[in-house]
C-alpha cells in the first residue's frame, strides 16, 4: 500500500543521519540542484546514503570471521539528453556536495544556457513494504554465533556422511535519500538480512572417495529473528539434501529433449534470459532481441511474467526506487504478448513512456540504470505430478548454478546443481553436468506446461549489471518446455 505517515518518518530518519549531521537541510539540497540546473539539463539528482553492515561466518565449527562497516555518501547527476554527468564524495558536507554539482553541471555548458528553476518540494508517493528496524541490533552478538552453530550443528546430524558446513549471516541497514530537480524528496529505509548455509558430502565409491556440495539458505527484509529453529531446519534440509542427492548421481545425458523446470529458484533462468532483456535500456539502444515487440507475441499462450517491486518483505522489493519513484507490480508479458519494458528515469524520458519504478544502483558511487526486483512467472492449471508424469524422455531440473546471457540474441548458458533424468513419467536417477542451453524469446514460445505452484525463491538473489550488484526475488511455478538443448557428459 502507499502510505503518507510511514513516509514522513523514514524522511525523518533520513534527516537525521544523511542532513543534520553535517548542517544541511532542504534548503541546501534546493540550492545544490539550483547549482547544477544554472545550464539546461533534462534531469538532475542527489542521492544521499547511510549504510551499516555486518556479517558472521562460520567453518570446521568455529566462527572464524566477524566483520562491520558503516558507509556513507552523496552521489551528483545531470542528464541531458542520452548524456550523463556523474559525481559522487564519500563526505557530506555543503562544499563537497557543491563541488561535486558544479562537476557535474558541465554536461550543459555546450548546450542551452537558459537556467531552469527547481520546483517546490513533492514528497514522493511511497509504498510500506517493510518496518525500518535496523537488523543489525535485533539479535546480540552471542545469539548470533550461537544461531550459526545450531547450522552447523542441524546440518551434521542429519546424515554421517556430511563432513563439512559453512555458513553465513549478514545484516544490512541502509538509509537512502533522494532529492531531484522536479522537486521530488524521497527517502527509505532498507533492512537486508540473509542466512547460508553450504554443505560437503563425502562417500567412498570403489577405490575413490566422491565429495558433492549443496547450498541453501535464504532471507528478505526483516529481523533477524526470522530465522527461527523451523526456518533454520528448513534451509539445511535443502542443502543436504542436495549434496545427497548428487552423490547417486550420474553423468547427464545430452541431445535435445523434453526439459522440465521446478518452482522457485529456477525461475532464475527467467530472471537472466527473459528479464534482463526486457530492461528499458537494451531495448531503447535496439541492442535487446525484444526490442520493438510490444504488443506482439513473444511466448506461448499462458506465459505470464510480472516483475513486482511491491511484495511486502521481499528481497528484491523498494519502498521507492532509487531515482524516488514508488516501486510498481508491471506486467511485461501477458498470455504470450509483450507489454512493456521495465523502466528508470531517463530511458523512460527518451522512450516517451513513464518510468515503472526500476530506477536502480548498487550505492551512492553509482548511476541508476533500469534493472528488475522481483520477476516471476504466474502460475497455471496442472499439479506439478502431472507434468513431470508427462515426460517420456527428458531432465527434470529442480536447482540452478551459474549462467549467462547475451543480451543482443537473448541466447544463453545454464548449469543444473541439482536435476533428475525420467523416462515414461518415471523419476530414474540424478545427473550431473547437465547444462541448458537456448534463447530466451526461442524457450518460452516452448512451453507446454505450466504448474499450479508459483512458488518464490527464499530470498537469496543477487543480479549484476554493468558491474553493479543488486538484491533480487525470482519465482515461478513448474514448467514443461519442449526442444531444449541439454549439454552433458553421457
Amino acid at each position: 500500500m502507499i502510505s503518507r505517515e510511514p513516509t514522513l518518518e523514514r524522511l525523518a530518519t533520513a534527516k537525521t543521519l544523511l542532513l543534520d549531521p553535517f548542517g544541511l537541510d532542504e534548503s541546501h539540497l534546493r540550492k545544490a540542484l539550483s547549482a547544477i540546473t544554472s545550464h539546461q539539463v533534462d534531469d538532475a539528482d542527489l542521492y544521499f546514503q547511510y549504510t551499516r553492515s555486518e556479517g558472521w561466518s562460520l567453518e570446521e565449527g568455529i566462527v572464524k570471521t566477524g566483520s562491520f562497516s558503516i558507509d556513507q555518501g552523496v552521489g551528483v547527476r545531470a542528464v541531458s539528453g542520452e548524456k550523463t554527468a556523474f559525481a559522487y564524495s564519500d563526505d557530506i558536507s555543503w562544499s563537497s556536495l557543491l563541488d561535486a554539482c558544479h562537476t557535474v553541471r558541465s554536461i550543459g555548458a555546450a548546450g542551452d544556457k537558459k537556467s531552469v528553476k527547481v520546483a517546490a518540494k513533492n514528497i514522493a508517493k511511497a509504498r510500506s513494504l517493510y518496518g525500518g528496524i535496523d537488523p543489525i541490533s535485533t539479535l546480540d552478538s552471542t545469539t548470533k554465533v550461537n544461531l550459526l552453530g545450531k547450522v552447523e550443528k542441524t546440518a551434521r546430524a542429519k546424515d554421517k556422511r556430511i563432513v563439512q558446513v559453512m555458513a553465513g549471516l549478514a545484516s544490512e541497514y541502509d538509509v537512502v535519500m533522494v532529492a531531484r530537480a522536479d522537486g521530488t524528496l524521497a527517502a527509505d529505509v532498507r533492512p537486508l538480512v540473509r542466512l547460508s548455509v553450504t554443505v560437503i558430502a563425502e562417500q567412498k565409491i570403489g577405490s575413490e572417495m566422491r565429495r558433492e556440495t549443496g547450498s541453501g539458505g535464504g532471507g528478505g527484509r526483516f529481523g533477524l529473528a526470522y530465522f527461527t529453529d523451523a526456518m533454520i531446519e528448513e534451509y539445511v534440509s535443502s542443502a543436504v539434501s542436495a549434496a545427497l542427492t548428487n552423490l547417486d548421481s550420474r553423468p547427464a545425458p545430452a541431445g535435445e529433449m523434453t526439459v522440465v523446470l521446478g518452482p522457485g529458484w529456477p525461475g532464475v533462468l527467467l530472471h537472466e534470459a527473459v528479464g534482463h532483456g526486457l530492461e528499458g535500456d537494451f531495448n531503447r539502444k535496439g541492442s535487446s532481441a525484444f526490442a520493438g515487440m510490444v504488443g506482439k507475441r513473444v511466448a506461448a499462450k499462458g506465459v505470464t511474467v510480472l516483475d513486482d517491486g511491491t511484495i511486502a518483505d521481499r528481497r528484491g522489493s523498494l519502498n521507492v526506487d532509487d531515482e524516488g519513484n514508488a516501486t510498481q507490480k508491471n506486467v511485461l508479458i501477458e498470455d504470450g504478448i509483450l507489454k512493456g519494458y521495465i523502466q528508470d528515469a531517463t530511458n523512460a524520458r527518451l522512450m516517451g513512456v513513464k518510468p515503472t519504478g526500476n530506477g536502480r544502483r548498487e550505492s551512492y558511487a553509482a548511476v541508476p540504470m533500469p534493472r528488475m526486483t522481483n520477476t516471476y512467472m504466474l502460475g497455471g492449471d496442472k499439479a506439478p505430478e502431472e507434468i513431470v508424469a508427462s515426460i517420456k524422455r527428458g531432465l527434470y531440473a529442480t536447482n540452478f548454478g551459474g549462467g549467462q546471457v547475451d543480451i543482443t540474441s537473448g541466447k544463453f548458458v545454464f548449469s543444473a546443481s541439482e536435476a533428475f533424468w525420467v523416462e515414461n513419467g518415471k523419476i530414474q536417477y540424478p545427473v550431473k553436468g547437465a547444462t541448458i542451453v537456448g534463447s530466451g524469446p526461442d524457450s518460452l514460445k516452448k512451453v507446454t506446461m505450466i504448474g499450479n505452484d508459483l512458488r518464490l525463491d527464499t530470498g537469496v538473489g543477487v543480479c549484476g549489471k554493468e558491474g553493479q550488484s543488486v538484491p533480487v526475488g525470482v519465482g515461478q511455478p513448474t514448467l514443461r518446455l519442449e526442444g531444449l538443448t541439454v549439454g552433458g557428459t553421457a
